[in-house]
């Protein structure tokens, strides 16, 4: 098979570079220098292995009428290439007679037996092959073709097809018989399409020749460009006599490791890639997935997930685990307010959106015969969402992934408790903390960042950590595509045109959720304004109006809302990246001032840019549930308290002139005695399940989410740890757990 990629190989490099190495040296330069020489061949490996240059083949695939013909003359022209039509140069020539008329003798079955079989006995190199629109339903072929060759799948829209097919004339192709439609024919030829290409070309509508063959070019220079999409540190500096960035990490890599060795986040080192108009046009029409696989191909190098690997993660994530088919359903509210739901989910929280697929995309990075404890801080919602998602790997990778999920004991909500109680599986641990979020977050990065620690779980046990917290890029990374599609679908409900501002406004804590709303613009989105919405844990929105970032005499307040109960917001630190012109010395400074001193200052130029796409303001307890009760009363929606709070800031911020957006976050079923009170419902039972069932009894929108009612049933029983608000007593509790997981049985 042609296609390696980083991940794969990472162990068996490593084994075989080393393996003659009987030098004595420290465990972690050792680790340091056997994943950064290996890392180093696997490019090696890559370049030698997809080097264009020489005796590869560019392989265009794609349905008929694609243009794959006209397209691969042009690139021949271009690169001075032989030019091979199967159609005409293999089939015909082989065959003796039109394509067309060997299908009317044949028929469908016998001949792509037949089409097969030349192809196998077809022999290239260095060439440019357009294939025939069956080729990809021949297995044997394509793998003979996959073997020499980088195949580009040509994704022209579908109406522009069937146009094209209507003007050449063509009444035939194979699959094609009376009752069946040549655009459900085209249809379900896409799954061959994907279960064959290295690379995407997304054509807009109405593309010429001449621009497809220059997006094939760029296409097949970046899969050839390993080195072009790396990710490095927030808070890295390039020393005056660095001669190469040697702190530049791959995608793999950067989910892997979660948080970088210096405390900092990893962040692309170059831009997002940016769609054209005419490309976010051509997905207004596409389902989620669709939108979901366009967008992530472009943000994961194929080196370090294979399109169509990546492809059927997606599907796989975003199938049956989510009670609605849109997946991230917009909802019109009412005046310019639009609510976008987050809850669909297995656990009814936006977390499910980004978890169900990073377990996927984690279990394949991570090289063989490794074993990986993945540490968790949550606020409340991520911490169920967390040990669900990982709860679905198959059994071979939860044997070598488990999950620690530490929660405020007191700081969660009782059906959040219950909840990511009762996420526990074989492979993952809830543990509650005597102490608020912030400590839970600030002990899971201490504890990555204790290299003694770390080191010895890797010597001792065979195990490394990382996180599965937005401050992993891979985590991070699919929530963009929401954002994305929340504004397409507004175009394609026909409420905008595509290129009209549309406000987001987004309960934010740790300010992940906004921070991917931001990258969703970067990557060409017309997003105008990004309201920050903010409890009384107010520390953001004092932030952003005045710059100050202060913590001294501050103390955490539990509220209605607790997943955004949070004073340290860590993806904030990506943002001021951003802002400050990726100045890794100035971020390395104040997060450190901020870790030592409590508070930080930046200077009014960097306020000024940041009030350029950001607002924000404050919710009280008192808003938060008069709101719910509100929007209630008039439009028969039930908010939970931490939309309720971006709909209060929502009212009092955004200026009307355009659409906003409110990210619902939570379904309102995880919040229920907020609820009730608000509604001034008086409790007739205490227990979660009950309390469900009554609010469900007001035929309210949103519905009641299934999968919390029915989770009710099995939460409240099971056990779970508590332990001391002390780092030492968290290392304690991993080590414990690495030990049941990995090892089988406890040490004395």
């Amino acid at each position: 098979m042609l296609h390696f990629n980083r991940c794969q190989h990472l162990k068996l490099i490593t084994q075989k570079c080393f393996s003659s190495v009987h030098v004595k040296m420290d465990k972690h330069a050792w680790l340091f220098l056997s994943r950064t020489f290996a890392f180093a061949e696997l490019r090696k490996s890559w370049h030698s292995t997809h080097s264009l240059v020489g005796d590869k083949n560019i392989v265009l695939m794609g349905p008929p009428g694609s243009g794959k013909t006209t397209v691969g003359k042009i690139i021949g022209q271009k690169l001075d290439r032989c030019v091979i039509d199967v159609d005409d140069d293999i089939l015909e020539k082989t065959w003796n007679m039109k394509v067309s008329k060997k299908l009317q003798d044949v028929g469908n079955e016998q001949f792509l037996e037949e089409e097969g079989k030349a192809v196998l006995n077809m022999s290239a190199s260095g060439s440019v092959i357009s294939l025939s629109g069956s080729n990809p339903m021949h297995d044997a072929s394509m793998w003979h073709l996959k073997k020499n060759g980088i195949i580009i799948y040509l994704d022209v829209p579908l109406t522009d097809i069937i146009n094209r097919l209507k003007f050449m004339n063509i009444k035939m192709i194979v699959g094609l018989n009376s009752g069946t439609s040549m655009k459900d024919i085209l249809k379900f030829r896409r799954q061959y399409y994907k279960k064959w290409y290295d690379a995407r070309v997304f054509c807009e509508s109405g593309a010429t020749p001449e621009e497809i063959a220059e997006k094939v070019l760029d296409t097949v220079k970046r899969y050839q460009d390993v080195d072009s999409e790396t990710f490095i540190s927030t808070r890295y500096v390039c020393p005056k006599d660095c001669q190469q960035k040697v702190s530049t990490k791959f995608f793999s890599e950067a989910v892997i490791e979660g948080l970088a060795s210096d405390g900092g986040l990893f962040v692309p080192e170059k831009e997002f890639p940016k769609l054209s108009s005419g490309e976010w046009k051509s997905l207004v029409g596409a389902t989620y997935i669709e939108r979901a696989q366009i967008l992530l191909e472009r943000c994961i190098h194929p080196a370090d997930i294979p399109a169509a690997r990546l492809g059927e993660m997606i599907e796989t994530a975003y199938g049956e685990n989510f009670a609605c088919s849109k997946i991230a359903p917009i909802r019109y509210l009412s005046g310019n307010q639009f609510i976008l739901e987050l809850f669909h989910g297995p656990t009814g929280s936006f977390k499910d959106l980004s978890l169900q697929l990073m377990p996927h995309i984690f279990a394949y990075c991570i090289p063989p015969g490794c074993n990986y404890m993945i540490l968790v801080a949550t606020s409340g919602d991520t911490g169920s969402a967390v040990l669900n998602a990982f709860s679905h790997l198959n059994k071979n990778d939860k044997r070598r992934i488990a999950v620690i999920t530490f929660f405020p004991h007191s700081g969660v909500s009782d059906f959040q408790k219950a909840q990511i109680v009762g996420s526990q599986r074989e492979n993952g641990q809830a543990v509650g903390v005597e102490s608020d979020f912030d400590f839970c977050q600030t002990a899971v990065k201490r504890i990555f960042n204790d290299s003694d620690f770390t080191g010895f779980l890797i010597m001792e046990y065979g195990t490394i950590l990382s996180s599965a917290n937005s401050i992993n890029w891979g985590r991070l990374l699919p929530q963009v595509v929401y954002h994305a599609s929340a504004y397409l679908d507004l175009v394609n409900q026909g409420f905008i045109s595509f290129g009209n501002p549309v406000d987001v406004c987004i309960p934010t804590g740790n300010f992940g959720n906004i921070l991917a709303a931001v990258y969703a613009k970067m990557m060409g989105i017309p997003f105008r304004k990004f309201i920050c919405a903010s409890n009384q844990n107010r520390v953001l929105t004092d932030f952003i109006k005045t710059g100050l970032y202060d913590l001294r005499e501050r103390k955490l307040t539990r509220t209605f809302s607790p997943s955004i109960d949070i004073l340290k917001s860590s993806n904030l630190e990506r943002h001021l990246y951003l802002v400050a012109n990726k100045d890794g010395q100035l971020m390395t400074k104040l997060f450190n001032q901020l870790e030592s001193q409590h508070h930080f200052q930046i200077e009014k130029i960097l306020v000024e840019k940041l009030q350029q796409d950001f607002v924000a303001d404050w919710c009280s307890e008192d808003e938060c549930l008069s709101a719910i009760n509100s929007t209630y009363n008039t439009s028969g929606y039930i908010l939970d308290p931490h939309t309720a709070v971006a709909k209060v800031v929502a009212d009092r911020m955004q200026d009307k002139t355009c659409p906003v957006i409110i990210s619902s976050t939570a379904h309102y079923s995880k919040f229920a005695p907020a609820i009730m009170q608000a509604l001034k419902i008086e409790e007739i039972s205490q227990t979660s399940s009950s309390q469900l069932y009554l609010l469900g009894s007001y035929n309210a929108l949103p519905p009641p989410h299934e999968a919390l009612l029915e989770r009710t049933k099995h939460h409240e029983k099971m056990e779970y740890q508590v332990c001391a608000a002390d780092v030492n007593a968290l290392k304690s509790h991993v080590e414990k757990q690495i030990q049941i997981q990995f090892i089988g049985k406890v040490s004395e």
